[in-house]
């Protein structure tokens, strides 16, 4: 995980006048019990998992894999159409929040997501009824490349400026992150552990 200062990153946004003009944010709401769909699941003796497909942001879905309190994202066309990409959530036990944010960028007049922001709350290490808040940034899987995954990770407790800061990295890693090669930036301490399995 690449850790960088949070100020680097803002100044960096500030220095790129032109994507301020066009790129802008719009917000879906995540209910697993009313915009989303169970297509898999633990049988019985198989342990506690599920895998959902929601509704996300103008036709790009967002599919939610749960297992043993423990929860991992997929934002947009899964590599392949493969419905089980690789598994990337923190390491204690975590949820996703109700809203996400996506990042837009107008191509060919069209607005088209390339990023999300979605709040986690993560168990605090040694501490069972402390949480912490992070927001996972995400590059978002299109119809054409398919390639999504976490570019970075912004503790969100104690940190007014988070979700600025969560902006200028979507703004400035996602859209050419390639997943798998390129390790997700991590801005803030003490951040939970997080872990990509392929």
């Amino acid at each position: 995980m690449k850790k960088l200062p949070v100020a680097a990153l803002l100044l960096g946004s500030f220095c790129q006048p032109v994507l301020a003009d066009t790129v802008f944010s719009t917000y879906s709401d995540l209910d697993p019990e009313s915009d989303c769909t169970v297509f898999a699941a633990a049988a019985e003796g198989d342990g506690e998992w599920a895998n959902l497909v929601c509704n996300g942001y103008r036709g790009y879905p967002v599919f939610l894999y749960s297992a043993d309190l423990r929860e991992s994202a997929f934002y947009g066309f899964t590599p392949g159409g493969d419905l089980a990409p690789t598994w990337e959530s923190f390491t204690a036990f975590n949820s996703v929040g109700p809203k996400i944010e996506w990042r837009l960028e107008t191509v060919n007049e069209l607005p088209t997501p390339f990023a999300t922001i979605h709040r986690r709350t993560v168990s605090g290490d040694g501490d069972p009824g402390g949480t912490i808040e992070v927001l996972v940034v995400s590059k978002v899987g299109q119809v054409y490349s398919r390639e999504g995954c976490v570019v970075g990770l912004v503790l969100a407790s104690g940190h007014p400026e988070a979700n600025e800061t969560a902006r200028a990295v979507a703004d400035e890693r996602a859209r050419d992150f390639a997943c798998g090669s390129d390790k997700p930036v991590s801005l803030g301490e003490p951040m939970p552990a997080f872990r990509r399995s392929e």
